[in-house]
């Protein structure tokens, strides 16, 4: 079997797409081709794992200036033309789209190409690459129910999520922990909002603990108002093994990226969700509320944070242990421990291969 995988950008595109590369290496024997753009975190990340990488040139259409647009759709038939050649010359029986810049000009020429195709989809609401292909594509993967009707043949599989956060059990007892974070470079705003709310937590809370990553930029500002206003406090500029940080947390308060929505549901924990309101389609509110229809988060607007909002939420959450237990239950009902599995076997069914 050999399978193309293309897109990228981010870590919430690269790192399922690897899952689900490392799936079909395994259980089809497959060869798998990423193509990808200069710009994006798969150049680090898909090299490292062992995996060819190669590149189209194309930027964005949403969210950004008319020059930008303009360069993209002059960019565009150029993208289409290299994508079309990297079909060519390594001839899948598959193409798996997972979102990004790249994955729109490989999925279309794979689809003028009536090579079989399938969607990865992990936000509630699908990007442009993957909303631009949906009405062409043999069939879709995706994260929660509510995105599946934007495809032909959509099939809920869950996003792909490292095995140790499926292996963490329910925390009970203990001095109370909340896990801060706002993705791998920290989150300006929740990093403010935790220091400003500091000393009222600590009135509301007492005898909390917070680990916070924090990420460079806020790290030593954070860092001096945990010392000042905090009792006990672990405050990094990044996390290296979040698995066993989300172990110690009763509650997380985070970002509401597809990978992280995911990694909440897999490891059952309850979460304040403060979604990146100039992400694009707002799917990161879309994901948060998609969580808390099932009773599993709270949402909070970061419009929201700028008074004691979030530091009174936190509190109230923390005592109510019983509200705690059923959110992180509720949170783990909507996870799915075989995505990269299942995903991976549909690919091989659209090629024709299972």
């Amino acid at each position: 079997m050999r399978a193309i995988l293309a897109g990228g950008g981010t870590g919430g595109h690269v790192i399922p797409a690897l899952a689900i590369a490392n799936e079909l290496k395994k259980s089809y024997a497959a060869e798998c081709l990423f193509i990808g753009t200069a710009r994006g975190i798969e150049n680090r990340l898909v090299p490292a794992a062992g995996y060819p990488l190669k590149l189209v040139r194309v930027g964005a259409l949403k969210n950004v200036s008319l020059i930008t647009r303009l360069k993209t759709a002059f960019d565009l038939p150029r993208a289409l033309w290299g994508a079309g050649g990297m079909i060519n010359e390594f001839a899948p029986d598959v193409v798996i789209g997972v979102g990004g810049y790249a994955s729109g000009p490989a999925m279309l020429s794979a689809v003028v190409k009536h090579i079989p195709t399938l969607a990865f989809e992990p936000n509630a609401v699908p990007g442009f690459a993957n909303r631009m292909v949906a009405r062409f594509v043999s069939a879709a993967a995706v994260h929660l129910e509510e995105t599946a009707k934007y495809f032909r043949h959509g099939e809920v599989t869950g996003v792909p999520v490292r095995q140790a956060f499926f292996e963490i059990t329910p925390k009970r007892g203990g001095t109370p922990t909340v896990l801060v974070f706002g993705g791998s470079q920290g989150a300006h705003a929740i990093n403010e909002a935790m220091i400003r709310c500091l000393p009222v937590l600590q009135r509301e809370a007492a005898g909390i603990h917070v680990i916070h990553q924090t990420g460079e930029r806020d790290y030593n500002d954070a860092l001096a108002a945990y010392k000042s206003h905090s009792e006990s406090a672990e405050v990094f500029k990044f996390i290296e093994d979040m698995p066993a940080a989300f172990a110690r947390a009763d509650l997380v308060v985070c970002r509401s990226g597809a990978s992280t929505v995911a990694e909440i549901a897999a490891a059952g924990k309850p979460a304040i969700f403060i979604p990146l309101p100039t992400a694009a389609d707002d799917h990161q509110r879309v994901n948060a509320e998609a969580l808390a229809r099932h009773g599993a988060a709270v949402v909070v607007e970061q419009s929201k944070l700028e008074g004691v909002w979030l530091a009174e939420t936190i509190a109230a959450l923390l005592q109510d242990q019983q509200r705690l237990l059923k959110m992180g239950h509720a949170a783990r009902e909507l996870a799915h421990p075989n995505a990269a599995r299942d995903i991976a076997a549909m690919a091989a069914r659209v090629a024709g291969i299972e």
